[in-house]
């Protein structure tokens, strides 16, 4: 599984009348793809997999990997509030075709650090797939702390962590701790460009749905020395990206697909459609920014 690059959690299109919209994702998948990503992450936090039921989940992962057809990686987003749903929809990966799977802890019942080892074990027994694990405290309530990330960098599946703490120095002590076979992948897409100057080889960026070509070429211009041009993409990416990060992520992210001819439609609740004013206010960022 190649996840060197630019990794979108892609956003779930819903249509007019509440429903996925799947030629919209399939537009999505093909426009980000065209635009040189290393990899399409399903059912994310991005994609709003908490609100879609089974049926409509299963719809999302098939028609990614069926639009993706092998051209880049896929990994399929297996949250849940239990360690044994998060193995049932990593088993419905498997059976779909993904390259990989990307987990948190699960989020609720605030497991303790043996808890989270329990979990990613577990779940790491379960399946053949590379795992990522998705380190996010503000959403599950707490932390894979870096002893845990050391001890089940072990395993030989668990092959990345998503880090999206906001804490960049937690970051770059782990990229400091140089784990054997093992990599830290920029989940703040605010400190990209310093994630990148440490080192750091994969992005897994929610603003990829807005800026997937200026991404790439963000990560390019790092892997080759060009440190201008990285803080010239970034500047120019940031006020939009400091915007999706101060609130409101999903729809925010979800406007910014008109860049590509997509309507991307709203959020389902318990999210909640920005106001007018609020949109708008995005959208003349969005219109103000220049490559």
């Amino acid at each position: 599984m190649n996840i060197d690059g630019i990794l979108v959690p892609i956003v779930t299109p819903f249509a007019a009348d509440g429903s996925v919209n799947l030629a919209a994702l399939r537009q999505l998948v093909e426009h980000f793809v065209q635009s040189g990503v290393a990899g399409i992450v399903a059912c994310g936090t991005t994609g709003e997999y908490y609100a879609l039921d089974e049926s409509e989940r299963e719809q999302v992962l098939r028609t990614i990997v069926q639009t993706v057809a092998g051209r880049v990686t896929t990994v399929a987003g297996i949250n849940a509030l239990a360690t044994t749903q998060s193995i049932r929809y990593a088993e419905q990966a498997k059976a779909l075709g993904y390259d990989g799977l990307m987990c948190t802890t699960p989020p609720y019942s605030l497991a303790s650090q043996e808890g989270i080892l329990l979990h990613f074990r577990t779940l790491a027994a379960s399946t053949a797939l590379p795992i990522v694990m998705y380190d996010f405290p503000q959403r599950v309530g707490v932390q894979i702390a870096e002893e845990t990330v050391l001890e089940l960098a072990k395993i030989p599946n668990i092959v990345a962590i998503k880090e999206s703490s906001g804490n960049f120095n937690r970051a770059l002590s782990l990229v400091q701790a140089r784990i054997p076979d093992f990599q830290v992948i920029c989940g703040a897409d605010d400190t990209a460009a310093d994630f990148l100057f440490w080192g750091v080889r994969s992005w897994i960026s929610g603003g990829a749905n807005v800026f997937p070509a200026e991404q790439v070429a963000m990560v390019k211009a790092a892997a080759e020395g060009h440190w201008d041009e990285v803080r010239r993409l970034m500047n120019g990416m940031y006020p939009v990206i400091q915007a999706m990060e101060s609130g409101d992520y999903n729809q925010k992210a979800k406007l910014g697909c008109r860049r590509h001819g997509v309507d991307a439609g709203t959020v389902r609740v318990p999210l909640a459609p920005l106001s007018a004013e609020d949109e708008q206010t995005f959208l003349a960022q969005l219109n103000a920014y220049r490559n």
